[in-house]
């Protein structure tokens, strides 16, 4: 049993190239090859693609891969198009050669407090560390890894508690920051770390941990200082009320992490007789958790969801999460001034309130 691949690679040398550009190929492999064969398929093909031969990952359909993934698994959950990026596009020297640096400039922060079983546990986070979605919004972001690993050495009895959570919170785009993403092709959800180790920063005793405490009250006064500088003029928050000729629109629904009503919104699309748009972001997170922390960042994210919608062709964004639905139309104004786009003609409705309408308009 074969597979045949149909992919577009990612090619860059810093030595030679301006900007990054993709090429084409069809690949048949065998059943049992690995995403790293995909990769040497590749340079059969084309010598001047590039990828690393040891700690080898790499984003298929923006999804963090690492060399010995089946390549079964991956045609089961992405299909046969796959689309082949650097760990991170950003840091790219040569193809999926990326200067990694970063990594153990991270490690650092907590390197003092460490013991070698958690350094060498640390560099078994590698993909998550590139897998961090706030690093695409903020290049200066520690990465997931570091805060998983400071979760870890907390629980378990570190005497440094302290100088952990002041380690991964001092640097300006740090534990606050996160919105924890699962962009790993092999699932792993650490929200509930992240989670936790914010409630050990945000609630820690004055008395206990004073300097920490410093930082966190210099920061959102920091904050404070930023959102009332910006002056960023808010719409008053708009209604949930019928889209007129729904019918008629081309229609995006965006899920969130609230998956299981997909089918539901999709049949009740199909019925209305017109279009649902499909758009990259549906899955993603719109800086609900971080908006009291780093508004800039959230309004960030919240505008790339609307704007990945509205480019797509929606016309109508539906939305599954009332609280996220609460942040597109509160801060709709703030969003576009963040974005530096306006956008223009797309009405925005709850999954209920589509519900309702699109099943009033069935029965007229």
């Amino acid at each position: 049993m074969t597979y045949t691949l149909e992919t577009k690679a990612f090619f860059f040398n810093a030595k030679t190239d301006y900007l990054p550009y993709y090429k084409h190929f069809i690949l048949t492999l065998p059943y049992a090859s690995t995403a790293k064969d995909i990769l040497i398929a590749i340079k059969a093909q084309n010598e001047d693609f590039s990828y690393p031969e040891s700690n080898l990952i790499f984003k298929i359909n923006d999804l963090m891969v690492e060399g010995d993934t089946s390549l079964s698994t991956i045609v089961e959950k992405l299909g046969t198009q796959l689309h082949i990026n650097p760990a991170n596009s950003y840091r790219s020297n040569n193809g999926l050669i990326i200067n990694d640096d970063d990594f153990m400039q991270s490690y650092a922060l907590l390197a003092p407090y460490a013991t070698q079983s958690d350094e060498a546990y640390y560099k078994t986070l590698y993909a998550l560390h590139y897998a961090s979605e706030t690093e695409k919004f903020d290049h200066s972001y520690i990465g997931d890894a570091i805060l998983v690993l400071a979760h870890k050495m907390i629980e378990e009895g570190s005497i440094h508690k302290e100088a952990i959570l002041k380690a991964i919170t001092s640097p300006s785009s740090s534990l606050l920051d996160c919105e924890y993403e699962n962009n790993l092709f092999d699932a792993q959800d650490h929200t509930a770390s992240i989670v936790a180790l914010k409630e050990m920063v945000k609630y820690c005793d004055d008395e206990e941990y004073p300097s920490l405490l410093d930082i966190i009250k210099a920061r959102f006064r920091r904050k404070k200082d930023e959102k009332e500088s910006e002056k960023i003029t808010l719409n008053k928050p708009r209604v949930d009320v019928e889209v007129e000729a729904l019918e008629e629109k081309h229609i995006a629904y965006y899920a969130g992490t609230h998956t299981g009503n997909e089918k539901n919104i999709s049949k009740s699309i199909a019925n209305l007789g017109t279009n649902e748009v499909d758009f990259s972001r549906k899955y993603k997170l719109s800086g609900l958790s971080i908006l009291e922390d780093n508004r800039k960042l959230a309004l960030h994210k919240a505008g790339a969801t609307l704007l990945d919608a509205y480019d797509a062709g929606a016309e109508v964004l539906v939305i599954e999460d009332e609280e996220t639905f609460d942040i597109f139309q509160t801060h709709f104004t703030a969003i576009e001034n963040t974005i530096g786009r306006k956008i223009r003609n797309l009405d925005l409705i709850t999954a209920k309130g589509f519900i309702l309408q699109s099943q009033a308009i069935k029965l007229t």
